[in-house]
Order: structure tokens, then sequence, then C-alpha cells
């Protein structure tokens, strides 16, 4: 089970209130939501193994190189990329201190949690999902991003446990559930998305070409190479409009997939996987429940961890 440890996170900050705290008023709301999520999921699906992917850059330079656009909106006004650069993204102040309280919980627990330098969890998640440890024979990747639905892979057991209307309400997609909601298999929706566009990542899409028209011509020509080739070529399949959108927004179909599809050969750290039955430090568990007063969330997810 691979978690995109930011999608759960800001569901979990703005669905369970602020009023959850620490008892020295600090909001653990993002925490002990995240921890109830995971327990619900590793005790519904029972998986082998659990790993948190982060986003060590949300914005990588080399994306925003091909598509300037790219999550453009969700910079912090008129800042720098930091030291490393990194854009400061825009993170509610009283999410923003929770997120090492989680991966000193996530660490005590014996859950990896980890990012690649100028990757997103999404490229690790791509990585992981296309390359599984040794032992793991199928793949569950729990996220709120569409962007992952590209992942899904029946021939090697890969499948996305979408958390979109939230975890009560989650959708499990297989190939089938991807063509029923979007008309293209798995395999295409990267390219699906690219034409149609994208506001939440910033992706304008062609103009003109809408997701059941994306979808069709997905189906006539495969993938954007070979819908490009069939307009180099004046192919007859594709009207004078069509023809006339795709040719204004060639640029863009030339940088765009490379935005859209994820990373699947990063070098990911070593680690184990294996579920941890018992707390990797159970002292340091112990102490994190009591400063933070997350004593019943950690304890439910001890107890589906052993279960």
């Amino acid at each position: 089970m691979l978690l995109d440890a930011a999608s759960l996170y800001f569901r979990a900050y703005y669905g369970v209130p602020e009023s959850v705290k620490a008892p020295d008023g600090t909001p653990v709301n993002a925490v002990r939501g995240f921890l109830d999520m995971v327990s619900t999921l590793v005790t519904r699906f029972e998986p082998g193994g659990v790993v948190a992917c982060l986003d060590l850059d949300w914005r990588p330079a080399w994306r925003v190189e091909l598509i300037p656009s790219y999550k453009a909106h969700r910079v912090v006004a008129e800042a720098v990329p930091g030291p490393d650069g990194v854009w400061p993204e825009e993170t509610p102040d009283t999410l923003t201190p929770q997120v090492p309280v989680l991966l000193d919980v996530l660490a005590a627990l014996g859950i990896p949690a980890f990012g690649v330098p100028g990757y997103e969890a999404d490229d690790v998640i791509g990585t992981l999902a296309t390359s599984p440890p040794p032992g793991f024979t199928g793949v569950e990747v729990v996220t709120g991003d569409r962007d992952l639905f590209q992942l899904v892979d029946d021939d090697r057991a890969v499948r996305v446990l979408y958390t979109g209307r939230g975890v009560a309400k989650l959708e499990i997609l297989d190939d089938a559930a991807v063509r029923g909601k979007y008309g293209v298999p798995a395999a295409q929706y990267a390219d699906l998305a690219v034409l149609r566009g994208d506001p939440s990542d910033g992706l304008p899409g062609v103009a003109g070409i809408g997701e059941k028209t994306a979808a069709g011509l997905m189906s006539r020509f495969g993938s954007v190479d070979g819908l490009l080739a069939a307009l180099d070529a004046g192919d007859a399949q594709l009207s004078a409009g069509q023809g006339a959108r795709l040719t204004a927004a060639r640029e863009y179909l030339a940088a765009a997939p490379a935005v859209v599809r994820v990373a699947r050969d990063l070098p990911v750290p070593a680690f184990d996987a294996t579920i941890p039955r018992a707390p990797a430090d159970e002292a340091a568990l112990l102490a994190l429940a009591e400063r933070w007063g997350l004593a019943s969330p950690i304890r439910r997810i001890v107890d589906a961890l052993a279960g």
C-alpha cells in the first residue's frame, strides 16, 4: 500500500476540526485524521506492507521549465525558490507544523516515509508501483490525485484507492473502472489529461478539446505522439477544426506529456516495506502520544498494523 502522504494529510486537515488539539493547544487535526485514515485502510485491505511517499519537491524545476504554468497558482505570492530550489507552497499556517509530528509518529511506528530530491510523491509512487519490493505481487495506491490513475495496471495488480470523496466513500479503480469513467484505458489516462488539461495543476490543455473529445482522439490515435503524427500526415480522421486547435497547441503538446507522466525509475532509498506488526520505537511512540494528545489514534493504528 503506497500512501500519497500530502494528499492524505491535506484531506485530514480539512476533514477533522481544528478543535482537535494537543495538551498545549497546538492543532493536531491533520495528524489524527491521517492516522485514522491509515488505520481504516490497513484494517480493510490488509496489505503486507505500507509506505508513505513524500513530496520533497512539489513543483520540480524541470517540470516548470517545460510548462511554466505548472502549479503556479499554488506558489506563495511573490515567492522565489529556496536554497534547495524548492518553491514555497501555499499551506495553512496550522498544517505546516503538523507534518514533522506526523513523520515522527510514522518513524516510531516503523512505517517508511521518504521522497526523492527534485521529484514529487507521484514519481516515488510511480517508481514503487512499477517495481515493487521483492516479495510483493501487487500494489494499492492511496491518493486523491487523479494523475495517478495512469498507474492502474491489471496485469501487474496495480489499482488506485481514490479518496476524492473521503475514505468512507473510497473508489477502487482497476482498468475497467478507469475506462468506465473516462472512456480510455488507464495506460492512456495521462495523455487524455494532457489534451483535456487540469486547472488544479495549471495545465491549460488544448482549447476546445474537452474530456469526451480527448477520449475519442485517444481511441483513434493511441497517444499524443500518435495524434501529432496524424496531424503532420494530414490524417482525414481529424476534422479541420480539430487540426487547427491541435496545431495552435503544438508547442504545449510537445512538452506536456513529460510533465503529466510520472517518473518510474527513481533511485529510491533502501527501506523495509513489510508492515510493522509492533512499533519500531515503543518508547518514542508513547512519548509522542502523550506530548501531542494522540493516544487514541496511535492505539488504533498500532492495533490495525498488528491485526
